[in-house]
């Protein structure tokens, strides 16, 4: 038995293969569109692709959070197996998703006193939230113990950087994750804005370009400006080609060794639309 669990969420974008080759447990938020709930983990699960059809034809998606039931089932069988659990949160600013988490591990440790349960807002989304999951695992692989694996991850989480540039700010608006003011700027004109993560896991408007070129070549210096780990993400939704040319670019650079390319799950895509694309690093300085 592994020394820990390593619990994440569905909006972290994890490849499948990590999560056979690393043993994760991914918790799923749910979408509802045109009636109907779908899921984001397990077979039969929605796509992005899906997703993003239906979007185009007009459906407005909104996503739900992974309820206290759902964790507390979770955290009461690893307690009951006497195995401690790390569980790697979206960011609390954007969802209640980690509230739902620690609500569960309050009713589990009433009953269960000596449960060993970690919960970390990662103040981070799709593959930054990712990259972490990946240390923690890795980490637990190298013989770390879960101590040593929180204080690893809580000293990266403040450098996980995360340039965003949308098409249609609109869906970020309608999901609550974005001001109407920004939005309407990035309406006027073809006008772009490139959007952060900032220290407090929300999402904020650091610039606005004319046109998508301007902003993904701000994106490219803002990454590079401050480089700390030679392995960069890129996460897209829709313009695969767009995508394929920024992971190119960027291994072109001496600074990158290693760029993981992944299109953004449905949770995430849900809030951005088609369009979007991401560049996602770990700085030398705290965001």
């Amino acid at each position: 038995m592994a020394q820990f669990t390593i619990v994440t969420d569905s909006t972290a974008d994890i490849p499948v293969e990590w999560i056979e080759q690393y043993d994760l447990t991914v918790m799923g938020l749910t979408v509802e569109l045109d009636g109907l709930v779908y899921e984001t983990v397990g077979e039969n699960c929605l796509t992005s692709d899906v997703l993003l059809e239906k979007m185009l034809a007009g459906g407005q998606p909104t996503t739900s959070q992974v309820n206290v039931g759902q964790f507390e089932a979770l955290f009461r069988k690893t307690a009951k197996a006497n195995q401690a659990v790390l569980y790697l949160a979206f960011s609390a600013a954007l969802s209640g998703t980690y509230q739902s988490a620690v609500m569960a591990r309050e009713i589990v440790m009433a009953d269960y006193p000596e449960a060993v349960i970690e919960i970390i807002d990662t103040k981070a989304a799709t593959l930054g939230e990712a990259y972490l999951v990946l240390q923690a695992a890795k980490a637990r692989e190298a013989g770390l113990l879960l101590p040593e694996t929180v204080a690893l991850i809580k000293d990266l989480i403040p450098r996980v950087r995360t340039y965003l540039l949308v098409d249609d700010l609109q869906h970020l608006v309608r999901g609550g994750r974005l001001s109407k003011a920004a939005a309407f700027i990035g309406g006027l004109a073809n006008i772009k804005p490139l959007i952060s993560i900032d220290s407090e896991g929300k999402l904020v408007s650091l610039a606005k370009f004319r046109g998508k070129k301007k902003g993904i070549r701000e994106m490219l210096s803002l990454t590079l400006e401050q480089l700390a780990d030679p392995y960069v993400m890129v996460a897209y939704t829709g313009d695969v080609a767009a995508a394929e040319r920024l992971r190119d670019t960027l291994l072109a650079e001496q600074q990158v060794e290693q760029v993981l390319m992944a299109p953004l799950g449905p949770i995430i895509a849900s809030h951005t639309g088609t369009g979007s694309l991401a560049i996602l690093s770990i700085g030398t300085d705290k965001r």
